[in-house]
């Protein structure tokens, strides 16, 4: 077998759209790609227009940006004939079954010499600032602010780093159920965002599951690294699984259809007087999931809205 710290390495790049850049990383994952990265000039410029992001970026970040958006992997040489078949078979399915229109999808590979490619994507990760937390890369040395909570993580092959609008809005109304002494339940928990907030802000539990076994391994990591590990559950399994478990918050953060499918039964883990926010909703779905939730007897509080994305608080 090749010794894949020796091998040579190729960088992968599919040409795509703004709003299809997350649904083709999303793919790369999926198909085990390393250093998978979004080249995106509207994201760049979005940072400075936001007005909860610090002023960090230099904007000669934006020097040599064009107008296409790139999202992209490495792979070693030994495995590129595979995955360029892989990435071409994925990308036909996304097109016929995507939300947002895919672009022109070109796949492009080049090999790439810098040995140190591995810690090259690290610069692209910034703190980004919300109304609870401050979600930090572990290799940063973040000036913490008087009051401010910091919350560190190692991104690495994990899902949602607090960039994505949709983490962003769950832990604004995550905020918004003083969490501070209540036990919290995190669907999908991913890189173990979302609940090790909530310990942070004072949860006395947070129960975290993703059927995603790598995800798993990737939350207990973070939970570690925030030294939270005694207070969060963290266990590869489908929440619908379980019984006679329940919290005072619930969070998810999932496609919208997963959620219309958790609609019919989580009420059962919320309890009596206690909150559930979900986040993870297209504009195109937004009515179609407030109604599901509805008809399982939820009442909305909240509606939250960022870009392509919708976040709903509701209360039991």
């Amino acid at each position: 077998m090749e010794n894949v710290k020796n091998a040579k390495w190729y960088e992968i790049s599919v040409t795509t759209t703004h709003e299809a850049a997350d649904l083709v990383a999303d793919l790369f994952f999926d198909l085990g790609g390393e250093g998978v990265s979004i080249r995106d000039k509207s994201d760049v410029e979005e940072l400075y227009r936001s007005s909860v992001i610090w002023d960090y970026i230099d904007k000669k970040a934006l020097d040599g940006y064009d107008d296409r958006v790139y999202v992209k992997f490495m792979v070693p040489e030994s495995e590129l004939k595979t995955k360029l078949k892989e990435v071409e078979e994925g990308l036909a399915v996304l097109k016929s079954r995507s939300p947002f229109p895919v672009g022109a999808a070109e796949i492009i590979a080049n090999p790439v010499d810098d040995a140190d490619w591995r810690n090259e994507w690290k610069k692209y990760y910034k703190p980004i600032v919300t109304k609870s937390v401050t979600v930090v890369p572990k290799w940063i040395n973040y000036p913490k602010a008087e009051g401010e909570k910091l919350l560190y993580i190692n991104p690495g092959m994990a899902f949602g780093t607090g960039e994505h609008e949709t983490t962003h809005m769950c832990l604004d109304l995550l905020a918004e159920c003083a969490p501070q002494g209540k036990t919290v339940i995190d669907v999908g928990t991913g890189s173990g965002i979302l609940g090790i907030a909530a310990v942070l802000l004072g949860a006395e539990r947070a129960y975290m599951c993703d059927i995603d076994a790598d995800a798993v391994l990737t939350a207990k990591e973070n939970a570690e690294l925030n030294g939270v590990s005694e207070k969060c559950d963290v266990e590869c399994a489908d929440l619908l699984t379980k019984t006679d478990f329940e919290a005072d918050v619930v969070l998810a953060n999932i496609t919208a259809d997963v959620l219309i499918k958790l609609s019919k039964d989580i009420k059962k883990y919320v309890k009596d007087n206690g909150y559930l926010v979900v986040s993870g909703i297209i504009n195109e779905r937004v009515a179609e999931v407030a109604m599901a939730f509805k008809a399982a007897g939820f009442m909305q509080i909240k509606a939250v809205n960022m870009g392509e994305w919708n976040a709903f608080l509701f209360k039991d």
